[in-house]
């Protein structure tokens, strides 16, 4: 959606669920999840933002209802923060957050998958080509969790818990920069294709060629996604007042 649009207007009806052929329109507040969704990770609305409700109502063309249940799913996203006696903020971002996580992850996931390679489960494999293709059409706030579905399954016949709990935990930490990665960086393609030949070498129990691919794709996922939050500050740093 536009910046200036207003959601008052006719929008376009979803399947119903439960119903086949049903249509129903989203409601008030999924429209205002969206646009604010949408504009705080493509960059519109810049990290450490205010968030003023009844602007956000009156540009819409809402009541401040929708808004305010709006910022409450946004916040439990963790795309917006709720500071008590202040308001609602866009949740800052950092870069040495992001090193941080890519660091650890180039650290054990290689080794993961050299294991799990090892001792492939085939059954997995096949469900991770599943996933890879869910990814292809997934919205922005889905890609983090297919993201991790795919790669518990290339890990999890490695047999290592306590490391795969932490890649867990590291995955579900940066899904907010995964959604800035998805939305800002034409990469579909490229994750459909590296996601496929780690599945491929699996498959042939090339670990080596595994391990070598996964470290290529997690650094390169690295760069992408320091690239963008380097911009989003950048941009919010400027809008700050002298």
């Amino acid at each position: 959606m536009s910046q200036n649009s207003s959601l008052s207007a006719t929008t376009p009806p979803r399947p119903q669920a439960g119903s086949p052929g049903r249509l129903v329109r989203k409601t008030a507040v999924e429209l205002v999840v969206d646009e604010l969704r949408d504009r705080i990770l493509s960059g519109a609305i810049p990290p450490g933002s205010a968030l003023r409700q009844e602007l956000f109502a009156e540009e819409l063309g809402v009541s401040r209802l929708p808004v305010r249940e709006a910022i409450r799913q946004l916040s439990a996203e963790g795309l917006i923060d709720m500071i008590p006696h202040r308001g609602a903020y866009v949740s800052m971002l950092s870069r040495a957050e992001v090193q941080e996580f890519f660091d650890i992850r180039l650290r054990l996931e290689p080794w993961l998958l050299r294991l799990a390679v090892q001792q492939r489960n085939v059954q997995d494999l096949e469900l991770a080509s599943q996933v890879v293709a869910q990814m292809d059409t997934a919205e922005p706030e889905q890609w983090g969790r297919l993201n991790w579905q795919l790669h518990e399954l290339l890990y999890r016949s490695a047999q290592r818990p306590a490391a795969l709990a932490m890649v867990r935990a590291l995955h579900e930490k940066s899904e907010r920069y995964f959604r800035f990665q998805i939305v800002n960086a034409p990469i579909r393609q490229q994750a459909h294709d590296e996601h496929s030949a780690l599945i491929a070498f699996a498959r042939h129990g090339q670990a080596e060629q595994a391990e070598v691919a996964l470290e290529r794709h997690i650094a390169e996922a690295a760069d992408q996604i320091l690239a963008i939050v380097d911009h989003l500050l950048d941009a919010s740093a400027l809008q700050e007042p002298a």
